[in-house]
């Protein structure tokens, strides 16, 4: 059973830092790119971040670019994203997923991802 874990949001003031994780197991992590999407009430899920199976190659939209790193650690099936200078229109809830492809190709697409976490709530007061 395939399962992607996520943790490390919480509430934190604008200019504030948070470092979301996602674990995986039930998956040949290594075999993944994997990204990051947020989905703030009342709108659509977009994303974030992915990163290329290897880690060769990553992506950002361009309101977090400068800001967010996506990293991950195939020995440790985990997935990374380390969340700098935090907005109060970062606020949403952030979802892992993995798509079983060695680069990260349309990876702005939701459906271009097959497995999904559970989401961690990111909150950023002004």
């Amino acid at each position: 059973q395939v399962q992607l874990v996520e943790s490390g949001g919480g509430l934190v003031q604008a200019g504030g830092s948070l470092r979301l994780s996602c674990t995986t197991s039930g998956l040949t992590f290594v075999d993944y790119a994997v990204g990051w999407f947020r989905q703030a009430p009342g709108k659509e899920r977009e994303g974030v971040s992915c990163i290329a199976r290897s880690g060769g190659s990553t992506y950002y939209r361009d309101s977090v670019k400068d800001r967010f790193t996506i990293s991950r650690d195939n020995a440790k099936n985990t997935l990374y994203l380390h969340m700098n200078s935090l907005k109060p229109e970062d606020t949403a809830m952030y979802y892992c997923a993995a798509k079983r492809w060695a680069h990260c190709g349309w990876w702005l697409n939701p459906n271009e991802f097959t497995y999904w976490g559970q989401g961690t709530q990111v909150t950023v007061s002004s």
